[in-house]
């Protein structure tokens, strides 16, 4: 040590010079105080920028486009108007027999429908046999819309880095943990209630299922009524005992094997009708469970696809994931 750090040591040791008076204090921050006032004086800018551009009694420029956008949605209308007159003018009479609702369309579906498709239920073989292909699409929306939809919530799985910003999105962890707030604390009425209606909603949901070529009802209906079950069944007893059956990856293949199992029973279907070509498919006794070709099978895919969607969208939205 030094004979001058010998010194102020002992000065300090003694109490006579104290070395940090001074320079440990508080000082107010220049730049900060000077970039405060900057951004307060383009803030006044900016308003006086804003009153200016919007002062309707001295913008000429503003008050021509606003009288010019009165003036052009006053003429859209009167067009959209002219339009929709001109178009109901043109609709054929009420009770005309050559009305669309009178053509030889319905009248097939309703006269042999059940000879060429063997559904007892006029409405099911006609949206899964003579118009499966549209079904067929809306099945693949409700995919698309649940794909869309976890593309969007779907929260990264990965873990935080150390250098990642508090404020970045929730990891799969983290989320789960956040939602196991809202988890059921033992709510016996709850799981009580549950544990008896779950089992007869997921029965009632496949009876309508696979008795929607004879009644009313068919995939659609059927599986949501499941996928209701499904979701009374999470909020009883859930995340953690749902995702012992139900979780994404069961998701997945269930809309993968139901769509194609849809899209190649229906594409045979279809090469041997336009092809007029004997398919090889039984119709069945009508009124018997087996009965209508392919159309049990279809709505067993369509009604699987349902229940697996509402499901997938309530997880989606409640924790970003099944």
């Amino acid at each position: 040590m030094t004979e001058k750090n010998s010194s102020r040591f002992s000065r300090w040791f003694y109490g006579e010079e104290d070395p940090l008076l001074g320079r440990v204090e508080m000082h107010p921050q220049k730049e900060y105080v000077e970039e405060e006032a900057s951004v307060q004086e383009r803030m006044r800018e900016h308003q006086q920028l804003q009153e200016k551009v919007y002062d309707m009694e001295h913008n000429k420029k503003l008050l021509l486009f606003n009288k010019a956008y009165r003036v052009m949605a006053v003429i859209f209308c009167i067009c959209l108007i002219a339009i929709m007159l001109v178009a109901v003018s043109y609709l054929p009479r009420t009770g005309n027999a050559a009305n669309p609702d009178n053509n030889e369309v319905s009248e097939r579906y309703i006269t042999k429908g059940l000879q060429e498709t063997g559904a007892v239920n006029i409405v099911t073989g006609m949206i899964l046999d003579y118009r499966a292909f549209d079904t067929f699409g809306e099945s693949n929306v409700l995919f698309i819309a649940t794909i869309t939809v976890l593309i969007l919530l779907r929260i990264d799985k990965k873990e935080k880095k150390e250098d990642d910003s508090p404020d970045s999105s929730m990891t799969q962890s983290e989320a789960e943990a956040n939602d196991r707030i809202y988890e059921p604390k033992n709510d016996l009425i709850l799981q009580k209630v549950a544990g008896f209606l779950v089992p007869l909603i997921m029965i009632f949901g496949i009876y309508v299922i696979l008795n929607g070529h004879l009644s009313p009802g068919g995939g659609f209906s059927g599986g949501a009524i499941i996928g209701a079950g499904l979701i009374l069944y999470l909020n009883a007893f859930g995340f953690a005992k749902t995702e012992r059956f139900f979780t994404e990856k069961t998701y997945k293949w269930i809309c993968f094997g139901a769509l194609t199992c849809y899209c190649l029973a229906k594409s045979y279907s279809f090469y041997m009708g336009a092809n007029h070509l004997e398919s090889g498919i039984p119709l069945g006794t009508p009124g018997a469970i087996l009965s209508s070709g392919l159309i049990l099978v279809l709505n067993i895919c369509v009604g699987l696809v349902v229940t697996c969607t509402m499901y997938a969208f309530y997880a989606l939205f409640r924790k970003g994931g099944f």
